[in-house]
């Protein structure tokens, strides 16, 4: 299948971010909290979809939650206390760039994390998701996927681009040389945590804007099909400048 083209994406994409805004209309109106939680391999296109989710949205409801390797403080919580801080609250979106399966991914195959806390973190996922969604967060759970090849090619657009070099770090050209054992922590991650409270849904990212349309359309398909007639305010109008009646209509300066 042809790599969908900007011109068709935008169009494309125009009557879905009318329903984002429905729906974070909906979200506000009716006090629902909304998570939802982006994963997948480095290059993947996680960034690219959250920005095509929040880009219309207002940013004090819709937050994006990416945290940065945890302090020596964190460290010595209990793992899921950062991520709790970062839960939305009434009437909020929160997306979130990464989250706690790190511990399954990065942390498992990088070696930050002993086989006993991946174990015991796999364990307790599933009882963490069903509390939040029990006390009734929405929750969604998106993996992106896309394949060695096309992560390679990605890899090397972000070494010769200054806009997209900031992207990489020590930790993605470590990643590179361990593609098949990110595939095997992703399966047994997977198979512990994708429950029916909380399932995991995969799309395929090795062409973005089709994958980032493709997700969109799942979140809204998942979400109850409700609309808040908006309410646009009311423009009153203008009174008279009581400086202007005094002194006349001020000039712009212009400058020289």
């Amino acid at each position: 299948m042809d790599r969908l083209k900007r011109k068709e994406y935008e169009a494309l994409a125009e009557p879905l971010q009318i329903e984002l805004v429905a729906m974070a209309r909906w979200v506000a109106a009716t006090g629902q909290r909304v998570l939802v939680i982006f994963e997948g391999r480095d290059t993947a296109g996680k960034g690219g979809a959250i920005k095509a989710v929040a880009e219309n949205l207002n940013p004090r409801q819709c937050r994006i939650v990416a945290l940065p390797k945890p302090t020596e403080q964190e460290a010595g919580q209990w793992y899921f206390q950062r991520y709790v801080a970062h839960l939305p609250g009434k009437g909020e979106i929160a997306l979130f760039d990464r989250s706690w399966y790190n511990r399954a991914g990065v942390e498992k195959v990088m070696g930050f994390a002993t086989e006993a806390q991946v174990e015991a973190f796999l364990e307790a996922v599933p009882k963490f998701e069903k509390m939040l969604v029990a006390d009734g967060i929405l929750l969604f759970k998106y993996w992106l996927t896309c394949d060695q090849a096309e992560q390679e090619q990605r890899f090397a657009e972000r070494q010769t681009d200054p806009l997209k070099q900031w992207k990489l770090s020590p930790i993605d050209e470590a990643a590179r040389q361990k593609y098949a054992e990110y595939t095997e922590a992703r399966e047994a991650m997977l198979k512990a945590s994708h429950t029916k409270s909380a399932p995991w849904t995969l799309v395929d990212f090795n062409d973005q804007r089709r994958g980032r349309l493709t997700l969109i359309r799942d979140l809204l398909d998942r979400l109850p099909d409700t609309r808040i007639a908006e309410k646009p305010a009311a423009m009153a109008p203008l009174g008279h400048d009581p400086l202007e009646e005094k002194f006349g209509k001020l000039k712009p300066i212009k400058l020289r």
